[in-house]
C-alpha cells in the first residue's frame, strides 16, 4: 500500500493512496495513532487486515488536488546515515570506505515535498544532488535481532547538499555537515511511503536513478550498500533511539556533482526515482541574493 502526507485547504493529513484511481483517502489522527499497529500487521503477514483497520475519514480526494508533503511529521527526526556506497566515496570524494557507518541529523526545515521547488541558498555556489532510499520507521524500539520489523516502508529522498559549505569546516574539525545538509527547503522526500510488504524480505535491492533536465547523473542499486538497512538501523539505535515516524536516509550511489563537477543550476528539473516506489520532480529555484 502507499501512504502519503497531504495538504488540502491548508490542512495536513495522512492518506491512503489508490494510484489506479488517482485518489487519496484521508486517515484520521497522527501517525502515532495508527502507524505502529499497521507495522505490527505487516510483521504478522496481515497487511491487508492492517489496511482495513486504518481509521479512514470516509472522504475521498483526487490526487491532483492535494499537495504531497514530506512523509514525516515535524515532531519526528530525520536521520542521515551516509558514507554507504564505496564507489561513491572513491569516485566522488577520493575516499576509502570507513570502518563503520556515519550518521547525523538533518533539520526538518530542510525538507520539501515531491513537487516543491528546491530553494537555492545564498551561502553556496555548489548545490549538489544525492538520490537515496529512505526508511520510514513504524515500530520502536528497534529489536537488534530483527531490525526490519521496525520498518513500515520506504520512500525516495534527494539529499541536496552544499558542497562548498561541507568542505568549509575548520582544519582538524572535519566537514560541516549541518551547513551542507540542513539548508532550508532543499531536500526532497516522497512522494509517498510504500509499505514493506510490497518488497521481498530483507534489505531492499532496488535501482536508484537521478536525472537533471533529462541527463542521467546517478544510476545505481541499493544492493551496493556497504551496510544494509538492518545494519544501519542497529548502528543508529545503539547511539540514539528511534521513535515511530522517524525517517532514515541510507546513502547515495556515485555520480554526484562533487565528483563530476556538474552542480545544480537555477531552473533545472531534478528527478530522483527508486524502483517500486516512485519519483520526486523538483525544479531548482533562483539563487537567493542577500545584502
Amino acid at each position: 500500500m502507499k501512504l502519503a502526507r497531504c495538504e488540502y485547504a491548508q490542512n495536513s493529513f495522512w492518506a491512503l493512496l489508490d494510484i489506479s484511481a488517482q485518489t487519496v483517502a484521508p486517515i484520521a489522527g497522527d501517525f502515532s495513532q495508527w502507524g505502529p499497529a499497521l507495522t505490527c500487521a505487516i510483521n504478522s503477514g496481515n497487511a491487508a487486515s492492517g489496511q482495513a483497520e486504518l481509521p479512514l475519514t470516509g472522504e475521498t480526494l483526487t490526487l491532483s488536488e492535494v499537495r504531497l508533503l514530506p512523509p514525516v511529521e515535524a515532531i519526528n527526526r530525520v536521520v542521515v546515515a551516509g558514507a554507504n556506497y564505496a564507489k561513491h566515496l572513491a569516485a566522488d570524494f577520493g575516499l576509502a570506505a570507513p570502518s563503520q557507518p556515519i550518521a547525523f541529523l538533518k533539520a526538518y526545515g530542510a525538507l520539501i515535498g515531491a513537487n516543491d521547488p528546491i530553494r537555492y541558498p545564498p551561502l553556496t555556489d555548489e548545490l549538489d544532488h544525492e538520490v537515496e532510499l529512505v526508511v520510514a520507521l513504524g515500530l520502536t524500539p528497534v529489536d537488534p535481532s530483527n531490525p526490519l520489523d521496525s520498518v513500515l516502508g520506504y520512500t525516495v529522498g534527494n539529499d541536496v547538499s552544499a558542497r562548498d559549505l561541507q568542505r568549509s569546516g575548520p582544519k582538524g574539525v572535519g566537514m560541516d555537515l549541518f551547513a551542507a545538509k540542513s539548508q532550508d527547503k532543499t531536500t526532497g522526500v516522497g512522494p509517498w511511503i510504500v509499505t514493506r510488504d510490497e518488497f521481498p524480505e530483507g534489505s531492499p535491492k532496488l535501482q536508484l536513478k537521478l536525472s537533471v533536465d533529462g541527463d542521467i547523473r546517478q544510476n545505481g542499486t541499493t544492493a551496493d550498500m556497504t551496510w544494509d538497512v538492518g545494519q544501519l538501523l542497529n548502528f543508529v539505535e545503539a547511539r540514539s533511539s528511534f521513535s515511530a515516524g522517524d525517517i532514515m536516509f541510507t546513502g547515495s550511489p556515485d555520480g554526484v556533482g562533487q565528483g563530476t563537477g556538474k552542480f545544480l543550476n537555477p531552473g533545472e528539473i531534478v528527478v530522483a526515482s527508486i524502483e517500486g516506489i516512485g519519483s520526486l520532480s523538483n525544479r531548482v529555484g533562483e539563487k537567493i541574493v542577500t545584502g
